[in-house]
């Protein structure tokens, strides 16, 4: 009887035992997995994911803030202003260019122009010539007028092809660039004229003057060159990396080396579709206006080509550390609280630079002391 009951004292004190160890590791189970759950959500409130370090943070007192000038902007969307500058050779417009020849051939009766650098205007004289074959031309015109006037009319056949006849001894004129208004003159006096006035096909300047007095010219020879300069091409050279950014229409800054103040304003009107290998520079054309022939063929001219993107989260570019493998900005998270982060940069404007990650819109960034925040980051951090 004593052994029954001291076992039956004995089980109860082992089963206490158990149930009091099976309770504490329940409750520390428990503790364990609100800990976990706590510090995962203080993460993800701390915008940190799990397993991941931190980025550095920097805590400066208000004098130390001070002492070396912190100055913050924020990082707002704006469009990225960009100057590309060049240089250009200014160019006669080859769509106000033009060549004077003729199509018949004959001998320089008298020069009108005698010098190259005169400026004409349309219409005016530039020479004279003698051509025998456009004498013949003339008289044959002249005979076919006569024959149809003299003529005795009533027959159908015989006046179509006086008719014709007429009108292919006209036509030939034409095709010899006689005007209308010579051939009518021809009609008026009833006499061919020895001389043929060659005319200026624009107004501008006389570039070249490749024909003297009493020369012998053939059909197609060129005469003169002549500009219209009242507007010119700029041809200007960009390098590899910014043809992306050049369009057609974009507007530009011209301006001459010794001329202070003075600037013009040009527009890109055409982009070459090559690349120079040796250079690896692509040709830009620009148009502008030149008042008072101010921009001689042949100048040099410094350009500046306006590239402006639509809107982009920017930062100041003085806020950006670049150590060549990366950049850093430093962003207040609050008065005398600095936390580094690494961006991604896109577009890089004169004054702004675009933020492709790291930066949300509205953080503050440090424009100015960000050195020294960095170099108190790296001695606290060894990074």
């Amino acid at each position: 009887m004593q052994n029954e009951n001291c076992k039956k004292k004995n089980v109860k004190p082992r089963k206490e035992f158990n149930s009091h160890f099976a309770h504490c590791a329940l409750q520390f189970a428990i503790a364990a997995l609100f800990f976990f759950i706590s510090s995962a959500g203080a993460q993800e409130q701390a915008g940190h994911q799990p397993g991941r370090t931190p980025p550095p943070v920097v805590v400066l007192s208000p004098d130390k803030v001070q002492l070396i000038g912190v100055r913050t902007a924020v990082a707002e969307y704006r469009s990225v202003d960009k100057q590309i500058r060049t240089v250009g050779k200014i160019e006669p417009d080859e769509t106000k260019l033009a060549y004077v020849n003729t199509k018949i051939a004959g001998w320089v009766k008298k020069l009108f122009v005698d010098y190259t650098g005169k400026e004409v205007v349309k219409g005016q004289p530039l020479l004279s010539i003698y051509s025998p074959d456009l004498v013949t031309a003339q008289e044959e015109y002249l005979i076919a007028l006569r024959t149809a006037q003299t003529g005795t009319a009533g027959v159908t056949e015989i006046d179509a092809s006086r008719r014709e006849l007429i009108e292919s001894a006209k036509r030939r004129l034409l095709l010899w660039d006689i005007t209308e208004g010579q051939i009518r003159n021809l009609e008026k006096t009833g006499k061919p004229k020895t001389e043929m006035t060659i005319e200026a096909p624009l107004s501008g300047i006389v570039l070249e003057k490749m024909v003297l007095d009493g020369a012998y010219i053939t059909p197609g020879m060129n005469l003169y060159k002549i500009a219209d300069l009242s507007s010119i091409w700029i041809m200007a050279d960009i390098y590899e990396y910014e043809v992306p950014l050049v369009k057609v229409g974009q507007a530009a800054r011209v301006t001459l080396p010794y001329q202070s103040g003075e600037s013009y304003r040009a527009t890109v009107n055409y982009i070459y579709p090559t690349l120079d290998p040796v250079s690896r520079t692509l040709k830009v054309r620009l148009s502008m206006k030149n008042p008072g022939l101010m921009l001689k063929p042949e100048m040099f001219a410094n350009v500046e080509i306006n590239v402006s993107s639509g809107a982009r989260l920017v930062i100041p570019r003085e806020a950006v550390l670049d150590s060549g493998t990366r950049q850093i900005v430093y962003v207040e998270k609050k008065p005398g609280t600095y936390e580094m982060r690494v961006v991604t940069l896109g577009v890089r404007g004169e004054d702004y630079v675009e933020v492709l990650k790291g930066i949300r819109k509205g953080e503050r960034v440090v424009t100015s002391g960000n050195f020294l925040i960095d170099s108190e980051s790296q001695l606290r951090t060894g990074q």
